[in-house]
């Protein structure tokens, strides 16, 4: 004690407090920078403003259209087409929910069936972005006990897997309990304990299956470590302010959410497969589709690169027009020109997306009662570019 001078002790103690206060500062901005970077949301670049006379032309030929496919309150949702992120025409009719005659608005989240795993391919392919996952990635290297060591995450997004269709294998007694309802775990589990062998080789063709996106939705749970209706909230839904967007959470939601109906209005009931997600299961909104087109296909969001390889063709193995990307459908004409789409069905919930890039177009509808006339929306693509369409086609894919 002897050796230390006293006036030594009040400097040190202020080079303490000095120490402290600067660590108390880099912690508070630090932390307060993480937050900011969580509530970051993504602002649309502004696209040159189209014409009065361009947008009056073109609403009266959508008018048209719509009127000849929806007169007589046929449809029951939402519509709506956009160009350079200004809205040419929306409309919305019908009831949200028949029973209480609530009606219809843009702000009606009406189920958006298989639409959603063009939201589910855009979170992993944000995942990948942020080197959180590779798209060549062995799907035995993210959940334990896979069976198929061949399986990536590129063969789930682009339904090259192999994988059966869990609605198929699901319907057999001695596999499950349809009095149970399915949980995406379960999935897994039957896959490993009841040995469902590979309906074909991995990757050697192309086969639609829903199996795939509900285990991509627990490669996202396992890669973000929060569920796939926390993820999809943070990685796109609040990103790019798609404030009546929500995955459906089969326990909490039931009551809430928006029926879905047959044609002449009677109920579409739950059943044991109504809480798989992440090939299903998303409400949403043509406004919040809208957000979702134009934030996806700007490099600020959405790295170039990445958007490109989810709009390349991977089911080459016969010749045709129709093809899949990554989460996307797509029609590739041998004029070079192509059509990118993702229709979708579930119960009476029917539902089209549409994306020109090039043109900078979005055709967005939405049905909560059951029709497949919300396909024939894409032939609107004809009115903006050389897409070879007649108003009258029809097309039904999901």
């Amino acid at each position: 004690m002897t050796f230390i001078k006293k006036t030594n002790i009040p400097q040190l103690l202020l080079l303490l407090f000095l120490l402290t206060s600067c660590k108390q500062k880099n912690d508070s901005e630090y932390n307060l920078s993480e937050n900011k970077e969580a509530k970051k949301i993504y602002v649309a670049k502004q696209e040159p403003k189209l014409s009065d006379n361009y947008i009056n032309s073109k609403k009266e030929a959508i008018n048209h259209f719509y009127n000849k496919n929806w007169l007589n309150n046929s449809m029951n949702g939402g519509f709506l087409v956009a160009q350079n992120g200004q809205i040419l025409f929306e409309k919305y009719e019908g009831y949200s929910n028949y029973k209480t005659k609530t009606e219809m608005t843009s702000s009606s989240s009406l189920h958006i069936a298989s639409v959603s795993k063009v939201m589910t391919a855009t979170a992993i392919l944000k995942l990948i972005e942020q080197k959180k996952l590779d798209l060549n990635q062995k799907v035995t290297t993210l959940i334990k006990g896979f069976p198929y060591p061949d399986v990536t995450v590129k063969t789930l997004l682009n339904h090259r897997s192999g994988i059966r269709k869990y609605s198929y294998f699901t319907d057999k007694k001695i596999v499950w309990d349809r009095h149970k309802i399915l949980k995406n775990q379960d999935i897994i589990t039957l896959l490993i304990t009841k040995k469902i062998n590979l309906e074909y080789k991995t990757d050697s063709r192309f086969s639609y299956c829903n199996t795939n996106y509900a285990i991509l939705a627990l490669i996202i749970e396992k890669v973000t470590g929060v569920s796939y209706k926390e993820a999809m909230k943070n990685i796109v839904f609040t990103p790019l302010g798609m404030t009546n967007t929500y995955v459906f959470d089969y326990d909490k939601d039931r009551q809430t959410a928006s029926p879905s109906y047959r044609g002449n209005f009677s109920l579409y009931y739950w059943d044991y497969l109504d809480a798989i997600y992440g090939d299903k299961n998303i409400y949403s909104t043509p406004r919040d589709l809208l957000k979702f087109d134009i934030g996806r296909n700007d490099p600020a969001f959405f790295r170039h690169e990445l958007l490109q390889l989810a709009f390349t063709p991977y089911s080459n193995e016969h010749k045709g027009q129709n093809n899949y990307g990554l989460g996307m459908r797509m029609i590739n004409w041998e004029t070079g020109q192509n059509l990118y789409f993702h229709n979708g069905w579930w119960h009476g919930n029917t539902s089209a997306y549409i994306t020109l890039p090039e043109e900078k177009v979005t055709i967005i509808a939405l049905s909560n009662r059951f029709t497949t006339k919300t396909y024939k929306v894409r032939n609107l693509a004809a009115l903006f570019g050389n897409y070879p369409f007649e108003l009258d086609d029809y097309g039904n894919e999901e």
